[in-house]
């Protein structure tokens, strides 16, 4: 049975400035029921919910994260906003060092803001899922930025195929097809 992650409940103090904070960001205003406002990032399947009794957890106190394809556009985004996010950083051997992962692998390059109760939020850029995570027959894309970084790195991988086999692929669309639906799901690119 399919279980789908539907609303996250966030503790914030004031309800009317977090309702600003995150329509500043971009996030669409869902209706709902009176005493529950409601966002939904662009091209997220899950929402945030805030309201004055829906959690007794303390303001500041969520954690999330925010999957992007390209962590330099997202944070650029989210300042222009008028929130202060930190520099990019990525994992490395002694701990946390500044700047994107130099290979751009996924889920290493990551920038962090807060809401103005302290909910602390991750830009985490994700192009490529480890396997497992999404499955061949559900792989979608939630934006055209997102469709638009897929199909340019499956082109440039498709150049990389035409190089190796010395001859023009006719075939082009069913190969990169293949490439971005192997991307999302976390399986080996085709050959």
């Amino acid at each position: 049975m399919d279980q789908k992650l539907e609303v996250i409940v966030l503790p914030v103090a004031d309800v009317d400035r977090a309702k600003e904070f995150y329509g500043r960001l971009g996030w669409r205003l869902d209706q709902t029921p009176p005493g529950i406002v409601q966002f939904t990032p662009p091209g997220s399947g899950c929402s945030i919910q805030f309201g004055p009794t829906l959690t007794v957890a303390s303001p500041g106190s969520a954690k999330a994260y925010l999957i992007v394809a390209d962590v330099e556009a997202a944070r650029r985004a989210v300042t222009a906003a008028g929130v202060r996010v930190s520099e990019i950083f990525h994992p490395g051997p002694a701990g946390m060092v500044n700047g994107p992962d130099p290979e751009r692998r996924s889920y290493l390059s990551r920038a962090t803001f807060t809401d103005p109760d302290g909910n602390e939020w991750l830009l985490q850029e994700i192009t490529t899922r480890l396997p497992g995570r999404i499955t061949g027959g559900t792989t979608s894309y939630a934006s055209t930025p997102d469709l638009a970084g897929a199909l340019r790195r499956a082109a440039e991988a498709h150049g990389e195929h035409e190089k190796r086999t010395g001859a023009t692929d006719p075939n082009w669309p069913d190969w990169y097809a293949t490439f971005m639906v192997r991307e999302q799901t976390g399986e080996e690119p085709p050959t």
